[in-house]
């Protein structure tokens, strides 16, 4: 497939149509980690915490829950009991403290020894000593600020006696979170690279699907396209595979239409997935010849696209070139057998026959004049006479004898497309008449034309001498594409004759001739035809 001429080159291009992808896709993952990046981090924090909150109240619960801390309590721990019970724990459990204080929140343990025997400092104990309370607090205490865990200890008769507090350091809490924090960036990091090449994998991936263009070549290719289907004369229509339509131009929405709207069933007939070419069909109230063509994608069925043309078109451009071959025709005839008459006075005066020479030339003068003046007399239509006049030239030189009866008049002159018909009508059945005697082999080989226009009607008849039509043939005569001759590009011209005859209100009909071949008659209605 080729690609449009570019204006300018893709190495000019510092902003490119993949540059942009690259850039753009970068900065929607910078943003994205980003906010994935702050969000993790909170989430991590808040996670840790609660882990290292739950690790403080459960080791403060343990505590609190002991016998032999509850009793050594009870007794005011003459022996300093709890500071050996508890600092073990501590050391396993990875606290920073754990202190155990009585009602007054006097510190019976600590880790550092000067400080047992003092006032617990924070101001965080009541919920636990008044309320019995089991809770979490951030406070800085002797040690610094850390995240404590509150339980009260409880003894066998449901009396408050102390408070337990364990204590992890915020620093400590804050290093584990940044250790994992660093985890999660670099993950971060990775995953970014991991974009950037992703980026710029899609770019080349997208610009290949796109034949290398700029999104300003796609643009200007498509108004370029829009323009030609849209002023194209032939109808236009484009299906995906799954029958749904993706292109209608102007030409086919005006022929496909009634009333500005188009019935979706007329598609139905165009989308079918084989090729077809110069297929009639009715779409709608319109014949047209239809050329469809499916569209494949890596050898599976991608849609189809259809062009047609009313076939009222397509029969006009025949019907004029049908009378530029009758014209043609008669043109050759008329030079053809001037040329031969010509040879033969030549012959003569060279063989110093003079006399005989100008009795020939007189005698084609008297015929030829008496044939024109004829015509001149019996057709006041100047085109129908020239019409006769090349057939007769044109059945003369292969030896038929075209022959006018006497009574034969035609006084009106046919205008518009009365004229047209009939010259079409009328020079098809000659040219049929002239072949059909041709190619057979019959002994007399005439055709007699007869014409009147007496009365409402114009009347034309053409009877020859041939081999006539078969009976078992009749019923097809007027059928696109028969012929009784044979060949691929016969068949025309009696539909065409008829078809034209129909449009003006007049009509053909066919007999047995008394010369022994066809007989075709031409009716045409003289109504509004100016004299």
């Amino acid at each position: 497939m080729l690609s449009p001429t570019r204006s300018v080159p893709n190495d000019k291009r510092f902003y490119s149509l993949r540059m942009k992808m690259i850039l753009l896709i970068s900065l929607l993952l910078i943003c994205i980690l980003c906010v994935l990046g702050i969000f993790f981090n909170q989430m991590l924090v808040k996670a840790n915490e609660n882990q290292v909150a739950k690790r403080a109240l459960n080791v403060a619960s343990s505590v609190a829950e002991m016998d032999e801390v509850i009793a050594a309590l009870e007794h005011n721990d003459p022996e300093g009991k709890i500071q050996r019970i508890v600092s073990p724990i501590q050391q396993a459990t990875n606290a920073e403290y754990i202190v155990v204080g009585d009602k007054e929140s006097i510190r019976f343990s600590h880790p550092l020894q000067e400080r047992i025997g003092e006032k617990m400092v924070g101001g965080d104990n009541e919920r636990a000593l008044r309320n019995g309370e089991s809770y979490i607090t951030k406070q800085t205490g002797t040690l610094g600020p850390a995240l404590r865990g509150k339980v009260p200890i409880v003894n066998k008769e449901g009396e408050i006696i102390g408070v337990v507090s364990v204590g992890f350091l915020n620093e400590n809490v804050d290093a584990i979170i940044s250790e994992e924090k660093s985890t999660i960036w670099i993950a971060i990091i990775f995953v970014f690279i991991l974009g950037i090449l992703g980026a710029i994998g899609i770019s080349f991936y997208i610009k290949r699907l796109l034949f290398d263009m700029e999104p300003e070549e796609i643009s200007e290719l498509l108004l370029q396209k829009e323009a030609i289907l849209q002023s194209t004369k032939e109808g236009i229509i484009a299906f995906n595979q799954y029958g749904e339509l993706t292109m209608l131009n102007k030409a086919a929405k005006d022929m496909l239409s009634n009333d500005g709207k188009v019935d979706q069933s007329i598609y139905s007939h165009l989308f079918q997935n084989k090729k077809e070419t110069d297929k009639e069909m009715l779409l709608g109230e319109t014949i047209v010849l239809a050329n469809r063509t499916p569209i494949e994608e890596n050898g599976s069925f991608a849609g189809v696209v259809a062009t047609f043309r009313r076939k009222t078109d397509i029969e006009h451009l025949t019907k004029e070139l049908m009378q530029m071959k009758q014209y043609a025709n008669t043109l050759r005839s008329q030079a053809h057998e001037f040329s031969n008459k010509l040879y033969t006075i030549l012959g003569l005066l060279q063989l110093d026959k003079i006399e005989q020479a100008e009795a020939f030339i007189k005698q084609e003068s008297e015929l030829q004049n008496h044939w024109l003046t004829f015509l001149a007399d019996r057709v006041a239509d100047p085109v129908i006479h020239g019409l006769l006049q090349g057939k007769y030239s044109q059945a003369n030189e292969v030896g038929i004898t075209l022959k006018i009866q006497e009574d034969s008049k035609l006084t009106d002159v046919v205008k518009g497309q009365k004229q047209t018909a009939l010259l079409t009508g009328l020079g098809n059945i000659i040219e049929n008449a002239i072949e059909s005697i041709k190619l057979s082999q019959v002994e007399k080989r005439e055709i007699s034309v007869y014409f009147t226009d007496w009365g409402e009607e114009i009347y034309f008849e053409v009877e020859d001498s041939g081999p006539g039509i078969p009976p078992d043939a009749a019923d097809q005569l007027f059928a696109q594409g028969f012929s009784t001759k044979g060949g691929d590009e016969r068949g025309t011209g009696l539909a065409l004759t008829r078809k034209v005859l129909r449009e003006v209100g007049g009509e053909i009909m066919f007999e047995k001739s008394e010369l022994g071949g066809a007989l075709f008659i031409l009716v045409i209605p003289k109504k509004e035809l100016k004299k």
